[in-house]
């Protein structure tokens, strides 16, 4: 299978310069690029018209796992921009949910708290259909610490290419208020019904 990069519809987007928005879509457009080189590689050593030797082919398919992820991960977090900012609905299932694990301080505040934690990576919030819970963890590494086949609710990037353009690492705080200032719940809820 080959990927398509995703064209998403983002409105102007409040803290957020639309050089940086360019920015990190073309960084996405590279994930997907990168996928794509590495998934035909690896089909031609299959096929028998590449002869590679198994120590290159066994690290293309490690690889593989980060271009995959951040491809994945970036498609999460465009996709929770577009139509707009909207507030999270109080009366949703999510919501219900969410105070239940994280109490009157809300979801909002605890990936807030997540986000502060020092260095690169993502927070990404699952859900645990088993467990019948919500999981915000810290993901250092696109390919290294996500939850096994938990749905992702939310994806924020802490990467520094998501916010150096217009801000710099000491300002990480005023980007994740762009991030929430710009957040669009419904996608998060919606998200959070498929899941269920």
């Amino acid at each position: 299978m080959t990927y398509t990069a995703k064209q998403f519809n983002l409105p102007a987007l409040t803290g957020l310069s639309e050089k940086q928005v360019k920015v990190h879509l073309a960084l996405y457009e590279g994930y997907v690029k990168h996928v794509n080189l590495i998934a035909e590689k690896l089909q031609a050593v299959r096929d028998g018209k590449l002869e590679m030797d198994p120590y290159i082919t066994a690290e293309l398919r490690r690889r593989l796992a980060f271009e995959f992820d951040g491809m994945r991960l970036h498609e999460y977090y465009f996709e929770q921009f577009e139509g707009g900012a909207t507030a999270p609905n109080a009366d949703s299932a999510l919501a219900s949910v969410a105070t239940e694990k994280y109490g009157k301080e809300g979801l909002e505040a605890h990936i807030r708290e997540t986000a502060a934690a020092r260095g690169i990576g993502w927070v990404v919030v699952y859900y645990d259909p088993r467990g019948k819970t919500l999981q915000t963890v810290f993901v250092g590494d696109h390919e290294v610490g996500q939850l096994a086949g938990l749905p992702i609710l939310l994806a924020l990037d802490l990467w520094e290419h998501a916010y150096m353009v217009d801000y710099v690492p000491a300002e990480k705080k005023s980007y994740i208020d762009a991030f929430f200032a710009n957040l669009n719940w419904s996608v998060i809820e919606k998200r959070f019904d498929q899941a269920m």
